[in-house]
């Protein structure tokens, strides 16, 4: 049975790219477009592990993680940051909030795949 992933991003080119590359490498792959939409679809569909941009309307990828981690039907999942806006102790924010990892944009597809898969198998990788 193939690994569940949830793409929360606000960027439909973004998200649709990444859906079909995770899709490509077998992965189930779901999609959200806000902080909203991501928990909402995480308590529903219990996936694996959500890809969450940091940088969202309605809700920031920073407060998601934290309702997810607050959640007991939604602490366990894994939680890998993303954002286009590295900054100094973006990480540090990124782990303190709850993710198990954390990658910068433009994703480099190698290291994106090399970290979903520590992240499933071993657990934090940040």
């Amino acid at each position: 049975m193939p690994k569940k992933i949830l793409i929360a991003d606000d960027n439909d080119s973004n998200r649709r790219l990444l859906h079909d590359i995770l899709a490509y490498y077998g992965y189930e792959v779901l999609d959200a477009e806000n902080g909203e939409a991501c928990i909402s679809a995480a308590v529903e569909k219990s996936p694996d592990l959500i890809l969450l941009d940091i940088q969202m309307p309605v809700m920031d990828g920073f407060t998601t993680a934290r309702r997810l981690r607050e959640d007991n039907r939604t602490c366990a999942i894994k939680l890998i940051a993303q954002t286009s806006f590295a900054m100094k102790g973006d990480s540090e924010k990124a782990r303190e909030a709850g993710f198990d990892a954390y990658i910068s944009k433009p994703i480099n597809i190698d290291e994106l795949l090399a970290l979903v898969e520590v992240v499933l198998k071993e657990g934090p990788y940040a």
